[in-house]
C-alpha cells in the first residue's frame, strides 16, 4: 500500500466510527446531555443555592467544568470500548489486522472516533450549561488542549479494555468500578482544599483530579493543582497507553482465537 491508500484506509476507519455513533444519535448523544442537565438542575440550582460559593465562584459555575469533563471522559471511553469489542465479537477485526494497514493507523482510527464523540458531547454539554450560568473562558488554549488530551487518554483506555474483554459484561466493569468512583472523587463537585490533609494527599494520586482542575483553570482561571503537572501526567499517560495499545495490536493479544 502506498501513502494515499494508507490515508484512504485510515479515513475509512475514522468515518465508520463517526457514522456509527451519529447514526444512532438518540442513544449516543441525547442520554449524556439529559444526564448532565439533571446534574445542572439538581446539584447546581437546587443544592447549589444552599452551598453558595466554592473557592469564590458561584457553585453552578464551579461544577460546570467538572461535569463537562465527566461527559467527555465517559463518552470517549464508551465509544471506543463498545466499537472495538463489537469488531472482536463480529470477527471482522481480524480482517483489519491482516491487512497491510499499519497498526498505528488502526489504533489512531479508533481513537479519533472516540475523541470526536467525546469532544462533540463536551461541546453540546457546554452549550447546555450556558442556559444555567455564564461562562467566561479565561484560558481557551489550556481548556481546548486539556479536553483533547483527556479524550485521547480515555479513548486509548477504552481500546485496551475492549482488547482484554471476554464478554459484553467485561466492558462495563472498568467504567462502573473505576471511572465513576475516580470521577466523583476527582474534584467535580468540591475543592480538595475542603478535605482533611490525609484525604487531600490521597486525592492527589487520582489522575482525573488533574484533568478536571486543569480544565476548570482553563474556564474559570482557578485550580487546586499545578497546571504544568496536569499536562505532564496527561502526556505521560498518552505515551504509555499508546505504546501499550500498539504492543497489544502487534501481538494480537485477545484478538485471535
Amino acid at each position: 500500500m502506498n501513502s494515499s491508500e494508507f490515508w484512504i484506509a485510515f479515513r475509512t476507519i475514522v468515518t465508520k466510527e463517526i457514522r456509527r455513533y451519529s447514526r444512532i444519535w438518540v442513544q449516543t448523544l441525547i442520554p449524556p446531555v439529559i444526564t448532565m442537565t439533571l446534574y445542572f438542575v439538581i446539584f447546581g440550582n437546587l443544592i447549589g443555592r444552599r452551598i453558595g460559593e466554592m473557592d469564590g465562584f458561584d457553585y453552578m459555575a464551579y461544577i460546570v467544568p467538572g461535569l463537562i469533563m465527566m461527559a467527555v471522559i465517559t463518552n470517549s471511553y464508551s465509544n471506543v470500548v463498545s466499537s472495538f469489542y463489537s469488531s472482536k465479537f463480529q470477527n471482522y477485526i481480524q480482517e483489519i489486522l491482516v491487512s497491510p494497514m499499519p497498526n498505528v493507523l488502526i489504533l489512531l482510527g479508533f481513537v479519533l472516533g472516540g475523541v470526536s464523540r467525546g469532544l462533540l458531547i463536551g461541546f453540546i454539554v457546554t452549550m447546555v450549561s450556558m442556559l444555567f450560568t455564564d461562562l467566561h473562558i479565561q484560558h481557551p488554549l489550556v481548556m481546548i488542549s486539556i479536553v483533547f488530551l483527556t479524550s485521547v487518554v480515555f479513548s486509548l483506555g477504552g481500546l485496551i479494555n475492549a482488547i482484554f474483554a471476554k464478554s459484553f459484561d467485561d466492558i462495563s466493569i472498568i467504567p462502573t468500578f473505576v471511572l465513576v468512583p475516580l470521577t466523583y472523587l476527582g474534584g467535580v463537585f468540591y475543592s480538595i482544599n475542603l478535605l482533611p490533609e490525609f484525604w487531600r494527599n490521597l486525592s492527589m494520586a487520582n489522575p482525573i483530579l488533574y484533568m478536571v482542575n486543569a480544565f476548570r483553570y482553563g474556564i474559570l482561571g482557578a485550580s487546586d493543582i499545578d497546571i504544568q503537572v496536569a499536562f505532564v501526567i496527561l502526556l505521560g499517560l498518552i505515551v504509555v497507553l499508546f505504546l501499550f495499545s500498539l504492543h497489544l495490536l502487534k501481538t494480537s493479544t485477545g484478538l485471535r482465537s
